[in-house]
């Protein structure tokens, strides 16, 4: 049982290599998909497996024992091993919410502060102006009641050619109009559950990015002008950001000579590689094993329920 349980603790450390090569070989579209689900898919099994861990420490206190109609002890395994196993999941997972619900409130903040930096100033069919010296433009996700913007200033206007900007707001209406904000926010909740998903976060960011890339390159017919305007605004922007959150998305995040360089390309992106299969063979082992360990922990519990024989 406790073996079951381990795996899907050490498999996510597997994922940010895999989500890598996903997205260098695969359309950005589905590689945003494909990582963003098993990152969060890979999050929850984590989460669910420091649950079932904590039972065997859990349900030796007499009072918990009895809520659960123990007859006797839950028999998991080596005494030692199994107490020693569960104290640390417990640890685990106290450190993973913790750590889940302080940083969801920092970036609330700042997402808040972002909405309010432009809720007074008027907008064009979505698009915001801010009249700043500082090149900068991102997409700033809505709210229940509110819709989505795009941010722009002065300053990145003015840096860019009209064929350019055009490109830019496109790119910025394509993070918008696809509700990236999500797959990063899920993203971003993911690697609070896990180290190792952390690495998943560029990943997700890089491939909404080339997704919103391709939707403004189609936009404009013209590839090379999206891959000077992705250029251009990302050396305008070296100056000085605007502190923004990690859900709000902009045209001069991520490695933009990577950008540059897949949308001067030619060659047709395949919509499936061996890395993508091995993603997803990756989160059905970690599904697999995480339901056989839970399935074993319930025969015990049913066992020292004096519900099934032991043979």
């Amino acid at each position: 049982m406790i073996a079951l349980l381990l795996i899907p603790l050490i498999l996510p450390f597997a994922l940010p290599p895999l989500a890598r090569r996903v997205v260098d070989r695969v359309r950005p579209e589905v590689a945003l998909w494909t990582v963003t689900t098993a990152s969060v898919l890979l999050a929850v099994g984590v989460v669910a497996c420091l649950g079932v861990l904590l039972m065997p420490l859990a349900l030796a206190a007499p009072p918990l024992a009895g809520l659960a109609h123990l007859i006797q002890p839950l028999d998991a395994g080596p005494q030692t091993l199994v107490m020693a196993v569960s104290v640390l999941a417990g640890g685990g997972l106290v450190v993973a919410c913790v750590t889940a619900v302080r940083k969801a409130l920092w970036e609330m903040r700042r997402l808040r502060a972002a909405r309010l930096d432009v809720a007074g100033l008027p907008d064009a069919g979505g698009l915001c102006v801010i009249d700043d010296a500082r090149p900068d433009a991102y997409a700033l996700p809505g709210g229940l009641r509110t819709a989505g913007r795009i941010v722009v200033t002065t300053g990145m206007l003015r840096a860019l050619t009209p064929g350019e900007r055009g490109v830019l707001l496109a790119h910025e209406r394509a993070h918008l109009d696809g509700r990236h904000h999500l797959f990063l926010a899920a993203a971003q909740l993911s690697a609070w559950c896990h180290p190792a998903l952390a690495g998943v976060t560029r990943q997700v960011s890089f491939a909404a990015e080339r997704a919103a890339d391709e939707a403004a390159a189609l936009v404009a017919g013209d590839r090379a002008l999206a891959a000077n305007a992705v250029g251009h605004a990302a050396l305008a922007s070296t100056r000085a950001r605007t502190v923004l959150p990690a859900v709000a998305p902009s045209a001069v995040t991520g490695p933009v000579p990577a950008r540059v360089k897949a949308l001067l390309a030619h060659a047709p992106v395949r919509h499936l590689a061996p890395p993508l299969l091995a993603v997803v063979m990756l989160t059905g082992l970690a599904g697999g094993s995480a339901v056989a360990g839970a399935v074993s922990v319930h025969r015990g519990v049913e066992i020292a329920q004096g519900e099934l024989s032991s043979d």
